[in-house]
């Protein structure tokens, strides 16, 4: 009993020395401490890098870290859409103070960069150590890099000359671009495009909803008549005189293309246009295309009035008021410019018009084209001013502009069910353009991809370089090769591509704070649509209804016209640029 006894005090004696000679030395749990290391990785562009794999190294070793923020398995975490992370470690003092440290920082189409951290690095606040880490991480052109840019060229291709249609082509390169992230990604990390959430993250919600709820307003206010009822109107204004006539059209369609959507405005105003002009004898593209020119000028003026604006405007954060402020005064110039140059091109075939009996037309146009529901119209343009104050009070209220025109559109909705004046199915089926939204939503991922890959940073630099920093060259570049893309290919697509590259410039052009490079793009990619029959959608579904109707234009018929008016209109819009700003 004894020896067991002294054997246990020995044994005893021992665990002790062992325990005081292990803390002595830093090991024991009681000199742990907390690390927290935090901060951002950045691209050159010193925006923040989503996705980027974080592992921490002590004494070259790869050490678990806990499950905390965006993303974290195997010991790796990854950054948040902003670039940023968070990691919290308890680690022996000594280790800290004294040991190696390293953050090993990777992403596809970057260079994997290490990142040694000193004692220095540390503070030390209420027994706690602190880092905060803001790291530049260059970029390489890896196989992701090639990929992404062959499938969005070949996306961009298929859109620009339809040959396939632009929601298809624009799926197509996303799925493509996804498939390959999680297929032969998953194997090499270097063909990882982009993961699926930074593709939803990518997707600019606001644009969809915006012109979602334009879309139903539209839909409901065109069964009251009013559009046809309008260019009635402007038939009885002109009193038969077709030069006044053709001033009236274009005016009303600027207007309203500046607050509805300049696609549905032509759809219903074309067949009017086309009657009254046989009416009066005159080939009806003589007026026809000067209200196609006006459309795209008018849509300029305002956030809602065309898509590339309304891309900007969420992108940029910029407010109704401020497109009306920039822009209105030039689309009101170049209209100005537009009568005169519409008089001195169609001057002959206005003068082949046959005006017979000017009043008994009146009359037919009043009993074909009336208003068929004015309760509906009322209230419907009661909604359509409350949506429009909602836009002009956006910088006071600080909303998104899609709130004000998802709200407008659910109280009319609302209204015209309860009633029984609109018919749910047909409404959703027809009027909300399904393939439209679609359409922007692949697109931005498309964009997404190519921008986490770098290819927009190549394409931002190179435009830098080209201006030598000076605004006065990165605005004509920016107004004229906006103009003439969007002359050739959908400027949808083009301006989804220029924003980030846009904003980039902003931030390093000396002046150009001011904004003035988002008006350049907006002036271009909107003017320059007016450059070829293929420039704007506004343009395609005008001409078809037209061809469809008999009265067709060829490529170069239309161009002949319409690429003069666009390098006039874009010369006053750059003139304009460089005097105000």
């Amino acid at each position: 009993m004894r020896r067991c006894l002294l054997v246990l005090v020995l044994f005893l004696g021992l665990v002790s020395s062992v325990w005081a000679s292990f803390s002595e030395s830093g090991g024991g749990d009681n000199d742990l401490a907390r690390l927290n290391i935090f901060g951002r990785i950045l691209n050159p562009h010193k925006k923040g890098v989503p996705d980027a794999e974080i592992k921490v190294l002590v004494n070259g070793e790869e050490i678990h870290l806990p499950a905390r923020g965006h993303q974290a398995h195997g010991g790796t975490l990854t950054t948040e859409f902003d670039g940023s992370f968070q990691i919290e470690l308890e680690l022996p003092r000594e280790v800290i103070t004294s040991g190696h440290i390293e953050l090993e920082i990777f992403k596809p189409s970057y260079k994997k960069t290490i990142l040694k951290l000193k004692p220095e690095d540390f503070a030390l606040k209420d027994g706690e150590y602190y880092a905060k880490i803001e790291i530049i991480i260059p970029r390489v052109k890896g196989p992701a890099f090639w990929i992404a840019t062959v499938v969005f060229i070949l996306a961009y291709v298929l859109i620009s000359f339809e040959l396939l249609h632009r929601t298809l082509a624009a799926m197509l390169g996303a799925s493509v671009m996804l498939l390959i992230s999680y297929t032969l990604g998953t194997w090499n990390p270097e063909y990882h495009i982009l993961s699926y959430e930074s593709a939803i993250h990518s997707i600019d919600m606001n644009v969809i909803f915006l012109l979602m709820g334009m879309m139903i307003i539209v839909g409901i206010l065109k069964n009251t008549g009013v559009f046809q009822w309008c260019a009635y109107k402007c038939y009885q204004l002109a009193r038969g005189n077709v030069i006044i006539l053709s001033i009236i059209l274009m005016t009303f369609t600027a207007i309203a293309s500046a607050f509805l959507d300049n696609v549905t405005t032509m759809l219903l105003l074309t067949p009017v246009t086309i009657e009254i002009a046989l009416s009066l004898g005159i080939n009806p593209l003589a007026l026809l295309i000067p209200e196609i020119l006006a459309s795209n000028v008018g849509g300029t003026a305002t956030l809602i009035g065309d898509p590339p604006n309304i891309m900007i405007g969420s992108y940029a954060g910029l407010t109704f008021m401020d497109f009306v402020k920039n822009l209105a005064p030039v689309c009101l110039i170049s209209m100005v410019v537009l009568f005169v140059y519409t008089k001195l091109v169609y001057n002959r075939e206005y003068g082949k018009a046959k005006i017979k009996d000017v009043q008994a037309f009146i009359e037919q146009l009043r009993q074909e084209y009336r208003i068929t529901d004015a309760s509906l119209l009322a209230f419907g343009l009661f909604v359509m001013g409350i949506v429009v104050l909602m836009f002009l009070l956006h910088g006071v209220l600080h909303m998104e502009v899609s709130i004000a025109a998802l709200f407008g559109a659910s109280v009319l909705f609302t209204y015209g069910l309860v009633t029984k004046k609109i018919d749910l199915l047909h409404l959703i089926e027809k009027d909300i353009e399904w393939p439209t939204l679609l359409f922007f939503i692949f697109l931005f991922i498309l964009v997404g991809a190519v921008e986490d890959v770098g290819l927009l940073d190549m394409i931002a630099d190179g435009v830098f370089h080209l201006s030598a920093g000076s605004l006065v060259k990165a605005v004509c570049l920016i107004i004229w090769v906006s103009a003439i893309m969007s002359a050739f290919v959908d400027n949808i697509p083009f301006t989804a591509t220029m924003l980030p590259i846009t904003a980039y410039l902003t931030k390093v052009i000396p002046g150009a704070e001011s904004g003035v490079l988002w008006w350049a793009l907006a002036l271009g990619a909107c003017f320059g649509g007016n450059g070829t029959m293929i420039g704007a959608s506004a343009n395609v579904v005008t001409l078809g209804i037209a061809e469809a109707a008999g009265h067709r234009v060829t490529f170069f018929g239309f161009m002949k016209v319409a690429f003069i008016y666009m390098v006039i209109s874009v010369a006053i819009a750059n003139a304009w640029l460089l005097i105000f700003y």
